[in-house]
């Protein structure tokens, strides 16, 4: 065994470029290209951008929160490591399996999505022929460095963001009457904002949708997590953070806004794609087969940093002893290889259920997925105040750290309050209420695992060692 393994260390080799583009790549996804127009069609073109404004807020403040601990403390667990050490390891290991578990899942749902937007181009092949090989071509970016798998990335986000990017100027210039429409006498410019009004289904339907938009911002806190891979953590992760938020809202907000102002609300919610309505109707050739293939490398780019993100929270996990010894060890590249194999294991074998019982233990894993990341998000804004606390009980200075939230504690007790609420909110909405089913018990079952099975051990251990 080499000194690698030994050592269980994991390569610095990622750049700021790198942990911005992994940060997009978990969060530009299916539910937005496909799901705004549905937040259009709830909310109304003018509750929409609210929506996506207070879903960015909320961003903001949880990733201001996660740069003071990832700088301070730059591990690949990220804030299950500093759940674990500053709220309790029981919780730490909760939200650790249950992130986990969530992202394994989640790159099941996409290796299906993908397969399904294939059929578009070969109609006659199988679901399952895609998947798989899907499923090899990530693995062996996942597998050969962590630099290869960011690269990828980098090349996966940069077609989205090429994607919206296109769709803000040409819809922009649609808008204001300097590309004509089909169909259209006139320019729309904001007309569609004034018709709906602020709130045209009242705002209990605006409350909802901010529920959803907020899940849409989740896979920003994989800056935390590639932390531990990345080079000069106290320059990159702060400057990931900063363009992270502010290219993430502009991307979000700006693209809405234009979709708001082209779409009645009334038909956004009708039709698949309202990007592919709008590239056509300006005349861009091949609208929909643009739109699958950037709405394909955005479904591989979710699972691409997703099968990072399971399996780096699964080595922290073993690092922690939280999970066997074993999945902590890495190869000559840095690579938790078997970390690695028991989430795609996982993944595949979470996808097998989406052609045999999609309709029940499917949509039960899916469930879960999405209550993970707004744990994840809890445990990131709690575990700063109590790093604060202790840091500053020690003895720390706060003009020492390298990276500080400003307004301690207000923002971050604010975070956590706005995370907390996200989440209790899930209850009011049929769609999201299944999470709670099966995410609170799931919680406390992994909570009581631990101090009935894991801790135990530890104190046996710790008396054995003792005796000797």
């Amino acid at each position: 065994m080499n000194s690698n393994q030994n050592n269980h260390e994991l390569k610095r080799s990622m750049k700021a470029r790198h942990l911005f583009m992994i940060s997009l790549g978990g969060v530009i996804g299916t539910g937005f290209f496909l799901g705004s127009g549905m937040t259009i069609h709830d909310a109304g073109p003018a509750g929409a951008v609210l929506s996506y404004l207070v879903g960015g807020f909320i961003m903001y403040l949880t990733m201001l929160c996660l740069g003071e601990l990832s700088v301070a403390l730059p591990v690949s667990g990220s804030f299950q490591t500093y759940t674990s050490k500053f709220i309790g390891p029981g919780t730490g290991f909760a939200v650790g399996w249950l992130y986990w578990l969530g992202w394994a899942v989640t790159v099941a749902l996409e290796f299906l999505s993908a397969s399904a937007l294939m059929q578009r181009w070969f109609p006659h092949s199988e679901l399952w022929m895609w998947s798989l090989i899907f499923a090899v071509v990530l693995f062996a970016l996942n597998a050969l460095s962590a630099k290869a798998f960011g690269e990828a990335e980098f090349w996966f986000a940069s077609i989205k963001v090429i994607a919206i990017i296109l769709f803000i100027v040409l819809g922009g210039a649609a808008m204001f009457g300097w590309i004509d429409m089909k169909g259209a006498s006139s320019a729309p410019a904001f007309t569609n904002f004034l018709s709906a009004g602020w709130f045209p289904n009242g705002f209990t339907a605006l409350f909802v949708t901010m529920i959803a938009v907020n899940f849409s911002f989740q896979g920003t806190e994989l800056i935390g997590i590639a932390s531990g891979e990345s080079e000069d953590p106290e320059k990159t992760i702060p400057r990931s953070i900063k363009q992270t938020v502010w290219r993430t809202l502009f991307f979000f907000v700006l693209a809405i806004g234009v979709l708001a102002a082209l779409m009645p609300m009334e038909k956004a919610g009708k039709v698949e794609s309202p990007f592919v309505v709008v590239f056509d109707s300006i005349g861009i050739p091949y609208a929909a087969d643009l739109m699958n293939f950037v709405i394909l490398t955005a479904l591989l780019s979710v699972a691409n940093s997703g099968l990072y993100a399971a399996t780096r929270m699964l080595y922290s996990l073993s690092k922690e002893g939280m999970a066997s010894p074993k999945l902590a060890k890495v190869n000559k590249r840095g690579i938790p290889m078997n970390a690695l194999y028991i989430t795609i294991g996982i993944a595949l074998l979470s996808l097998l259920t989406g052609f045999k019982a999609e309709k029940t233990v499917f949509e039960w894993l899916l469930s879960l997925a999405g209550l993970g990341a707004q744990v994840g998000w809890i445990a990131i804004t709690a575990s700063q105040l109590a790093f604060r606390r202790r840091y500053i009980r020690d003895g720390g200075k706060v003009e020492d750290l390298k990276f500080k939230v400003p307004l301690y504690p207000i923002l971050p007790i604010l975070a956590t309050t706005l995370n907390t609420g996200v989440l209790v909110s899930m209850a009011f909405d049929p769609d999201q209420r299944l999470a709670l089913y099966l995410g609170v018990p799931f919680f406390i079952g992994c909570y009581l695992y631990y101090y009935l099975v894991i801790k135990k051990k530890e104190k046996v251990g710790t008396l054995r060692r003792e005796v000797i």
